[in-house]
């Protein structure tokens, strides 16, 4: 008789590889949606950089619609004796000065010594107000001496300096004293002894002490209109003069021997500069949309054409957004066109920036150069404000809507995880229970064979 044994089910079936089969076709919907959520993922990442992009335009744009954006002047010196730079409140202008004089510290220097006269040492600087402040150093030795008035305060720093040594070959020093700023003010007066010691007349000065003034102090002094009745001398505490033209500083660095022409013009490099980084950030917020909104194709391995869309293909949002930027800064002003002043658009939409034309039209007519400008920022910031507004702008709420739309997609991910692993562990079990079945089966089919076999054999000769 034949075997009634089921061959490969109970013994040579591969149930996991069946399972695993099976269950890669139960989630291809899940593989479906998991696809769509790395896909609106790609999309939120990308209009996330756009917002950022947008949000500094509009910064930029609010700073470049301030009355002095544009304002910028440099200042010109016929001599390296005297150099200015200007800020945005300068004007166009200049001035002759002659440097008479700079400012310094006043630097002195005390007699020659080994240590102290006075054990501890007590000192009293009287500056050019008579201000009185008080040192006491720890001893009479020099070093403790340095330290006690460069800790006081006093607005005089002081330095240990080597100065040969005495007739019975004693190392001499000298306390090199100088006023921790320069001009007139800075001047100061040494005591040899207390406060009260100055005040009553009995304290030493320095100078009568073997102490010499090496440098005094002084102002900076300026004359304008050298030469003439109206010749006026103008001084600083320090070799800079803050507003001798209106927002123009002026440092003097050597006396000069005749007249310093210091002449105040627009720095038309510098109001380009900031024009350009303007169109600059609009051009890269451009490429950008442009660039995420093109549809790309390629071939796989297999010969198989593959076309992609970008993340911003067929989305109307960022359609929108670019028209309304586009028209902040190409709509015409009081009748005039943005190329006026360098500004255009090219015949693919990209946007052009003609440096030379914008100096031409600042150096032209300041005024309108300037406002025409100041317009066209002002609209792209009230535009990139709006669509980058934190709460309320376009890019926001798309943002904010495909955030929605993927954590919606990540817990349907999640319930067909929880959904595939009922299903999993429901086919393990059937198929468990298949191979025990078929165990039974194939015990049975070998028991009734054996009991088969052991019958007698019925033939013609048993009759």
């Amino acid at each position: 008789m034949g075997n009634l044994a089921l061959d490969g089910l109970a013994s040579g079936l591969n149930t996991t590889a069946l399972i695993a089969s099976l269950m890669q076709v139960e989630a291809i919907p899940k593989t479906l949606l998991q696809a769509k959520v790395t896909g609106a993922q790609s999309k939120i990442t990308d209009l996330q950089a756009l917002n950022g992009k947008i949000a500094a335009l509009a910064a930029l744009a609010k700073k470049v619609t301030l009355p002095t954006a544009l304002q910028a002047f440099t200042v010109t010196s016929s001599s390296p004796a005297a150099t200015g730079t200007a800020s945005s409140s300068a004007a166009a202008g200049s001035v002759d000065i002659v440097v008479s004089q700079l400012a310094q510290a006043q630097t002195m220097v005390s007699g020659p010594m080994s240590a102290w006269p006075d054990d501890p040492a007590t000192l009293t600087f009287v500056a050019q107000d008579g201000t009185k402040t008080q040192v006491v150093a720890a001893s009479g030795s020099l070093d403790d001496v340095v330290r006690a008035i460069n800790s006081a305060g006093a607005g005089v720093s002081a330095t240990k300096v080597a100065s040969g040594v005495d007739a019975g070959g004693i190392p001499q020093y000298r306390l090199q004293m100088v006023s921790s700023t320069s001009g007139d003010a800075a001047a100061f007066t040494v005591f040899r002894g207390t406060a009260t010691a100055v005040d009553g007349g009995t304290a030493t000065n320095l100078l009568d002490d073997g102490g010499a003034v090496i440098r005094d102090a002084q102002n900076a002094e300026v004359k304008l209109w050298a030469g003439t009745a109206a010749e006026q001398t103008i001084s600083s505490a320090t070799n800079t003069f803050a507003e001798l033209l209106p927002g123009v500083a002026v440092t003097v660095t050597a006396v000069s021997a005749g007249p310093v022409s210091l002449m105040v013009g627009r720095n038309a490099e510098a109001s380009t500069a900031t024009v350009k980084e303007l169109t600059d950030a609009l051009s890269a917020i451009f490429g950008t949309i442009t660039a995420k909104s093109l549809t790309t194709q390629k071939t796989e391995a297999d010969g198989t054409v593959v076309t992609a869309l970008g993340t911003f293909s067929s989305n109307s949002t960022i359609k929108s957004i670019k028209q309304s930027i586009v028209s902040a800064v190409g709509q015409p002003i009081d009748g005039f066109s943005p190329s006026e002043v360098g500004i255009s658009f090219s015949a693919d939409g990209s946007l052009v920036f003609d440096a030379e034309k914008f100096a031409a039209a600042l150096a032209a007519n300041p005024a309108k150069a300037e406002g025409m400008i100041a317009t066209i920022a002002g609209r792209v910031e009230t535009a990139a404000a709006s669509i980058s507004d934190k709460y309320q702008g376009l890019l926001t709420n798309q943002i904010t809507s495909q955030e929605s739309l993927v954590k919606t997609m990540n817990k349907q991910v999640d319930s067909w995880d929880r959904r595939l692993a009922a299903r999993e562990s429901t086919l393990k079990r059937t198929y468990a229970a298949l191979e025990v079945a078929l165990g039974k089966m194939n015990s049975q089919s070998s028991y009734l064979a054996s009991q088969i076999s052991g019958l007698p054999s019925w033939n013609s000769s048993n009759k």
